[in-house]
């Protein structure tokens, strides 16, 4: 990229942060109050949907990039996909907000929303098994696509339970897409991270340390689409092919996080969909870490994942397989030291 095209997409992106802070500001003048219960860690009344700014800076950028930015547009019928797709979560997303509908009714209008991306034809074909080769899908791979689009959805919307966490490791692993996206000609995913990242950095300074506003659902589960969304488009539909398993690798911490303390309620007989405060970074809260040191936490998780993809771009074929483990390295040790600390907590029940 030349230096005044790289001038040029900074000034854009100031323009879209700006853009990004001043919606956020207008829906802390809206009040849509976020009211403290027992499975939240505010004890105040908050306004929440902050996320309408990350929202409003996707699609107007997604709107600029669509009309005069040919150099990274997906053909047609997938750009359109990925519109279609943000809009619908994002409506869906912010009728949680107001409306706080049960898990069964949240997950089924977020399958309406995936369904709108996959019939686009925006779905994984097949999966590259280490040393084999391609394995062809075929239908499996829209099964395969929608479950990663749900889950990473759910999972971001899990995590943003403490100021600046879901945000902070969107906007890290947003970030490094940028970097690694610019470095390879993956045009499309350079453009659509770099608008995610703008909103995402417009609406921080609302919400850490201290908050002044949530993101609300409409702000995480559209983030978590987003970046599942990414991931699909990176490894088939962008100029280049970058691996699928980026993704995976830059939310270790949030994926690691959701996954173990799903398997840990069904395996105690606790209803997965019922809310709780038992994610691995709540009871670390509640033994007695200060909120913005396990944002910080993870925040290191996301980077920690970015450096792996780093490392995974740059070895041979043959070590690529091995570098996603690395990443549960750190993950394994958070589970032994926030287990350790919910002992010495005397928490014996996570909820």
């Amino acid at each position: 990229m030349t230096l005044a095209a790289f001038l040029r997409h900074l000034g854009f992106a100031a323009l879209l942060m700006l853009l990004s802070a001043a919606t956020v500001r207008g829906m802390i003048a809206a009040r849509v109050m976020d009211t403290p219960a027992a499975r939240k860690a505010h004890d105040r009344p908050t306004p929440k949907g902050g996320g309408v700014g990350i929202v409003v800076t996707f699609l107007v950028g997604i709107a600029v990039l669509y009309r005069f930015a040919a150099f990274a547009r997906l053909a047609d019928p997938y750009f359109l996909g990925v519109i279609e797709a943000s809009v619908a979560i994002a409506v869906v997303a912010f009728l949680d907000d107001l409306f706080d509908w049960p898990f069964v009714v949240k997950l089924g209008t977020q399958v309406l929303a995936a369904l709108v991306a996959v019939s686009s034809g925006l779905y994984v074909t097949a999966f590259h098994i280490p040393y084999v080769g391609p394995l062809p899908l075929a239908w499996a791979g829209i099964a395969a696509t929608l479950f990663w689009l749900l889950f990473t959805t759910n999972a971001m919307n899990f995590i943003d339970g403490l100021n600046g966490l879901a945000s902070g490791v969107a906007l890290i692993a947003s970030l490094f897409i940028v970097f690694i996206a610019e470095r390879h000609g993956g045009w499309f995913g350079y453009a659509a991270a770099g608008l995610l990242a703008c909103g995402l950095a417009g609406f921080l300074p609302f919400n850490f340390p201290k908050a002044r506003i949530f993101m609300g659902d409409v702000g995480s589960q559209f983030v978590g689409f987003m970046l599942a969304v990414l991931a699909v488009v990176a490894s088939r539909f962008d100029g280049v092919t970058l691996s699928f398993l980026l993704m995976p690798m830059l939310l270790s911490g949030v994926l690691f996080d959701v996954a173990f303390t799903l398997v840990r309620r069904a395996l105690q007989g606790q209803a997965v969909t019922r809310p709780h405060r038992g994610h691995l970074y709540q009871v670390a809260q509640r033994s007695g870490l200060s909120a913005v040191t396990v944002t910080l936490v993870h925040w290191g998780f996301a980077l920690f994942g970015g450096a792996c993809c780093l490392l995974f771009i740059a070895v041979p074929s043959s070590c690529k397989p091995l570098v996603p483990f690395i990443t549960a390295l750190p993950q394994l040790a958070w589970v032994w030291f926030v287990v350790h600390r919910a002992r010495v907590a005397g928490l014996r029940q996570w909820g």
